[in-house]
Formats: structure tokens, sequence, C-alpha cells
């Protein structure tokens, strides 16, 4: 089984620009296929640090001298980086999301397509499962996660169902939790909005969102000017937050103006919105809602 199936892989590399003696950040490691392109345009003197804190990614390790694996959530991108003496980068490089290899492994509990216990945690260390917050969490809380995350207009009826029938007994795998909203699935639309569903809990169990801002924000302190910052997003939350990012250097609101009323911005947009083609998709179905943004520090 291949462990992931890089998307948009030359488009997103071609995107850092690669300099042969430059210093790279591959944050999102996963099977190593983003990061083996970039490897292959270094020179001798390049070097590519990368992240990921899925411990089933670390068998994927590349023996180069030039590359350094860090077992890691890239929310610590800066810390990890001056750890290893590096304090500015030529580029940055994120393919956000779950990998093939997390979706296709059942007892990882990220796929709609099995039966298995609620995980869906990134970091197989971490605190908070989805068995945490479907059983655990108050009402409130669980009807805010769907709505944030999966945008899921019944939100709250789902939130209900959930504390309901969570009182006879713990809602342990998928199954049980696709039998308690078993109402809220229609056939025609049962996958979909399961997909909303898992969405939802998987960004609330690995804090995605807050992951993607503290990454953003620190890209921009580490990178040189000129550097370039190429992020693949896979759904409109994050999207949102990558193109608000690049466009202003904020998550909100607009950014100051000089003294000629130009908008003080941190970055170039390098590309319009880069999405795959028709063939990429045929070959990876995986790549359908995949959304490249590249940008340069002014």
């Amino acid at each position: 089984m291949e462990y992931h199936n890089p998307v948009l892989l030359k488009e997103t590399v071609d995107g850092l620009s690669i300099r042969p003696d430059g210093v790279y950040v591959d944050v999102t490691f996963g099977g190593g296929g983003h990061s083996r392109e970039i490897i292959s345009r270094l020179g001798k003197n390049g070097k590519l640090f990368a992240f990921d804190q899925d411990l089933d990614a670390l068998k994927n390790a590349i023996d180069d001298e030039r590359f350094t694996l860090i077992n890691e959530n890239f929310r610590f991108i800066k810390r990890f980086l001056r750890f290893h003496g590096i304090k500015q980068v030529d580029g940055v490089l994120a393919d956000l999301g779950v990998s093939s290899h997390q979706f296709d492994v059942a007892e990882r509990g990220f796929s709609t397509r099995f039966d298995a216990e609620l995980d869906m945690r990134m970091n197989q260390k971490g605190e908070v499962s989805a068995f945490h917050v479907v059983n655990e969490y108050d009402e409130q809380d669980i009807a805010r996660v769907l709505f944030d995350y999966g945008e899921l207009k019944n939100a709250r009826a789902m939130a209900n169902v959930i504390v309901i029938a969570r009182k006879d007994k713990e809602i342990r795998n998928s199954d049980e939790l696709k039998k308690v909203l078993a109402k809220f699935l229609p056939g025609h639309k049962s996958n979909k909005i399961l997909a909303q569903i898992y969405q939802a809990i998987r960004i609330e169990v690995n804090q995605e969102m807050d992951v993607l801002k503290e990454f953003l924000e620190q890209s921009l302190e580490i990178l040189k000017p000129g550097g370039r910052l190429s992020v693949i997003s896979y759904h409109s939350l994050e999207d949102r937050l990558v193109k608000r990012y690049m466009r202003n250097g904020m998550f909100e609101g607009e950014p100051e103006r000089d003294f000629f009323g130009n908008f003080k911005v941190p970055f170039k947009i390098i590309e319009k919105l880069i999405v795959p083609t028709e063939e990429e998709i045929a070959s990876n179905n995986r790549a359908r809602s995949a959304k490249l943004r590249v940008a340069e520090k002014i």
C-alpha cells in the first residue's frame, strides 16, 4: 500500500523556487513525496528539515545527510528550527489535511469507510481523541464543533441526539456513531454529511485551525525576504485562513496603510490559485479538493 500519493507535487515544489544551497522546510512530511522532490533539487550544501507528529511517518525518513526529520507538530516550527541552529529559511511547504496512509489504516479512525474506534489523532500520543469529543464534551461544545468545523446546519440537533444516546452507553466506534446520527444521514447525502461530521471532529481533536494559524504566523517570522511559502489546503476553512494571511498578513480585518494609502502587507502573491488537472484527479481522487497558494515574503 502506498503511504501517500503527493498532490500537486511539481507545482508545490516549483512554487518554492528552490536554490541549490538554500534551507527549506516541509512541515507535513508524511510519505516523503514532497521532501524527496525538494532534495532532488538541492545541491550538496542545501538543507531540508521536515516535520511530522505521526509516528508512522518516521518509517519513511530519508537517508541523506542534508535531511533532518523532526517528530513534532509543525505548530512548533520556530522552536525546533532554533534548536537545530536555524533562524531563517528560504522556503516552507505545507500539504495540509490527512495523509492517504491515515485514511487507509482503519484503526486510526479517520475514514468513514471502516468501523473503527473513535480516534482521529494525528499524534498517537495526543490526549484528546474523537471518543473524548463525542462522549465527554458537553452538548454546547459538540454543537460548536459540528457547526464551526463541519458547517452543519443541524449541528445543535445532532449534538442533542449524541448527548441523549451516550447516557445509555458510551459511543465507542464509527458504526455506533452512525447509528446514533442515522436520522440525519439520508441515503443520497449520507456520505457527504458523514464526511462533514468526521471533518469537524478531526479538526477539533487535532486543533487544526489553531495549528494552522500559529504555523502561518511563524512562517512569516522564519522566512528570509524573498523566501517562499507554498501551501496546499483541502477545505474552505483552511483555504480561507491561508488566502487571508498571504493577502493581508492577518486573519481578520485589513492591514494598515502606508503614507501613500497603500496597504502594508508582508507577502507578494506569486501564483493565482492552482488546482489539480482532470488527469491528476482521475489518478488520485484525493486531489479533487486541493488548492495550492504560493506567496513570497517581501
